[in-house]
């Protein structure tokens, strides 16, 4: 019995915060903020109350957590598109794409665009774009101009945004949003080019 390998506490842990944030994931993405309670999380979740509240002092903080995973996951998922492309400009609407891709997750787009802003405000969600999203974004453009364009890399999100939204709303075809929102970026680039 001594053979066998104990997990550490650390390891415990990591492993309950980790189960945590899987069903309020599955929950939050289903239902969304409001109607998901905490106990049917941790009963999700197979975890008492009190291991929730050891790692998350409210269901707001979990949301937070959640959503912060959301949108890492979405950014690797662009970082690694774009990483394949030939150039910096092909690279932003391979980028594109490869958002529209991440959004288009069940839950995702209303999850992150409608209800995160609601619930967390427009700062604290504007931290989080600003370490995930929009650095992306942002980084992109400079790589396409040669300079830094924050405003720029702001409104292109924006649209973006509004893209992913018109498609899971299914207001819209994805090959039609996805044409547009990558020649507005071509027109964005050219124009700085220009200038």
């Amino acid at each position: 019995m001594q053979d066998k390998k104990r997990r550490s506490n650390r390891e415990q842990t990591e492993e309950t915060r980790l189960t945590l944030l899987k069903a309020a994931r599955a929950a939050f993405m289903e239902r969304g903020y409001g109607p998901t309670s905490t106990p049917e999380i941790v009963s999700a979740a197979g975890i008492t109350r009190g291991a929730l509240y050891y790692h998350f002092p409210d269901k707001r903080a979990l949301f937070r957590a959640v959503i912060a995973q959301e949108m890492s996951d979405a950014a690797s998922a662009i970082d690694v598109a774009a990483a394949r492309s030939p150039d910096a400009g092909s690279a932003l609407a391979v980028g594109m794409s490869a958002y529209l891709d991440a959004m288009a997750i069940p839950g995702r787009a209303r999850l992150l665009l409608l209800e995160a802003p609601a619930v967390l405000g427009p700062s604290d969600m504007a931290r989080l774009d600003d370490e995930r999203g929009t650095r992306t974004l942002r980084d992109g453009l400079a790589a396409a101009t040669g300079r830094d364009m924050p405003i720029l890399a702001a409104l292109l999100s924006a649209a973006s945004e509004r893209a992913a939204l018109l498609i899971e709303q299914g207001d819209a075809a994805r090959n039609d949003v996805e044409q547009e929102i990558v020649a507005l970026i071509a027109k964005a680039i050219s124009a700085d080019r220009s200038v």
